[in-house]
């Protein structure tokens, strides 16, 4: 039984710097002010293939991925439509329900376990707007996602191949090369299973 919490124990302790890491370096913040912003938020766990926001539901929750990988999409004529991906370390939240407090128009599910940090809008803006520390805190995370949605847009988009496209993918996002699903990874690429897995076996024979 000790062998199991402790193994448990470490497990928690691993996840936690990974997400810590990779949030302090993304969103460019201190330890401190990530630490003291958790201290308010609730952990929530997901399984696999759980939807956490269907489309056309309203959700204003803010959400903090330590662990797993979530993905964003839409149906087009029953075609699945990969939008972006988040790992631990990530923000996630649907911007028409916390900006607006409208339904999505997306759907956002847990590709695998996972677990998050989570808090409703109107604690987070009680939170924000009594403290200047965390009002800034939070004004950096949202500069930061728009300025990652606009790079993203640019990275996937204007690479001149399928093959640019996917190596950037490789360089930016390894954990999701692990992660998720062919089909889902090629959706968000723009471009077929087929064709992502004859890149995949190219750059395998170079190698």
């Amino acid at each position: 039984m000790q062998t199991g919490d402790y193994a448990s124990d470490l497990h928690y302790l691993c996840h936690m710097e990974i997400m810590i890491k990779k949030f302090t370096q993304k969103y460019q913040l201190p330890e401190k002010d990530l630490l003291a912003f958790l201290a308010h938020m609730t952990e929530v766990h997901f399984t696999k293939g759980e939807l956490i926001l269907k489309e056309g539901e309203r959700n204003t929750n803010f959400y903090l991925i330590k662990k797993g990988i979530w993905r964003a999409y839409y149906l087009t004529d029953g075609t699945d439509n990969s939008l972006w991906f988040v790992s631990p370390g990530d923000v996630a939240f649907s911007s028409w329900g916390y900006i607006d407090d409208k339904p999505s128009l997306i759907n956002i599910e847990s590709v695998n376990e996972s677990i998050a940090y989570c808090i409703d809008k109107a604690s987070a803006e009680e939170l924000f707007s009594g403290s200047m520390e965390m009002a800034n805190f939070s004004r950096k995370i949202f500069e930061r996602e728009i300025l990652a949605v606009d790079n993203a847009t640019l990275v996937y988009s204007t690479p001149s191949t399928a093959e640019g496209r996917y190596l950037t993918l490789m360089e930016e996002n390894p954990e999701l090369l692990q992660g998720v699903p062919l089909k889902y990874l090629a959706s968000y690429l723009y471009i077929t299973p087929q064709s992502l897995s004859r890149i995949r076996a190219g750059l395998r024979r170079k190698k």
